[in-house]
C-alpha cells in the first residue's frame, strides 16, 4: 500500500531513469512533488526502499534502482487525496476498541479486536481503518484497557522478534516507559512501530531493532504515543 506521494515519487524516479539513465536529485524530486523540504523526500525514499520498491546503490551518488512498480490493476492500493489530507495515516479514534475487565475477558475466552490496518516496522506508513476486519485474540493475552491489532510490514524490528506479516496487539495509551515498543505518530501524519528511548527532557528517539536502520530523534512535541505493544501473532506456512 502506497500513499499518493510515495507513488508519485516512484513514478517520477522511474520516468527519469528511463529518459536519462540517471536518477533525479533530491532537489528535483522536491520540486516535482511540490514539497517544501528535502527531509520529506528523504522519508519517501526510505519508505520506498524499505518496502522493496527501490534500491539505493552503494558508493554512487544519485544511484537508485526501481525494483517494482504498483500497476493500477494489481498493485498496492493507493490512498485517495482526501484520505491524505484528512489524516489517513493517523489511527483514528472513532472505532470501537476492546474495553473489558480481566474477569470478563477470561469468561469470554476469545476477544475480537479491530484490525485497523498496517504499520511499518521499517518506516512510517499508513495505519488505515477497516471496519470489517477483526482478529480473535485469547483473553489471557490482554490486560485491562482498550486494544487493537495492526499488521506489521517491514523488517526493522526483527532483532526484537517482530517480522514482516506479524500481527501486533496494541494496548491503547498516550504514554509509555523508555524501552517500550510503541505505536508512534510523527508530526501528526506518520505512524511507525519502534522502541521508545527518551533523550533528556526535550527529545525522543525512535529506535529500530535492526542494525541496517538508523535511530531517528525528534523533539518531544513531534511524537505522540498511540499505543504500546503487548502481544504478537504469527502465522506459519509450510
Amino acid at each position: 500500500m502506497l500513499t499518493k506521494k510515495q507513488h508519485e515519487l516512484l513514478a517520477f524516479i522511474r520516468r527519469r531513469l528511463k529518459e536519462t539513465g540517471v536518477a533525479p536529485s533530491f532537489d528535483e524530486m522536491k520540486v516535482a512533488l511540490d514539497l517544501k523540504s528535502k527531509s520529506g523526500i528523504h522519508r519517501l525514499i526510505t519508505a520506498l526502499e524499505e518496502r522493496g520498491f527501490i534500491r539505493r546503490l552503494p558508493h554512487r551518488a544519485r544511484a537508485l534502482e526501481v525494483l517494482k512498480f504498483p500497476e493500477a490493476s494489481g498493485g498496492p492500493r493507493l490512498l485517495a487525496d482526501r484520505e491524505e489530507r484528512d489524516g489517513g495515516m493517523v489511527i483514528q479514534g472513532n472505532f470501537r476498541p476492546l474495553h473489558a475487565e480481566p474477569d470478563e475477558m477470561a469468561d469470554a475466552g476469545v476477544i475480537e479486536l479491530p484490525l485497523l490496518g498496517r504499520i511499518a516496522a521499517g518506516t512510517p506508513i499508513e495505519a488505515l481503518r477497516d471496519p470489517t476486519a477483526a482478529i480473535g485474540v485469547p483473553a489471557s493475552l490482554l490486560g485491562p484497557g482498550n486494544h487493537y491489532a495492526l499488521e506489521v510490514t517491514g523488517d526493522s524490528m526483527i532483532e526484537a522478534g517482530i517480522y514482516d506479516g506479524d500481527t501486533a496487539i496494541i494496548q491503547e495509551c498516550d504514554t509509555a516507559d523508555s524501552g517500550s515498543i510503541i505505536v508512534a505518530l510523527i508530526d501528526g501524519e506518520e505512524v511507525t512501530l519502534k522502541r521508545l528511548r527518551r533523550k533528556g527532557a526535550s527529545s525522543i528517539a525512535l529506535e529500530p531493532a535492526n542494525a541496517h536502520y538508523e535511530t531517528r530523534i525528534f523533539g518531544k512535541n513531534r511524537v505522540r504515543i498511540q499505543g504500546k505493544l503487548v502481544g504478537l501473532y504469527r502465522r506459519y506456512f509450510e
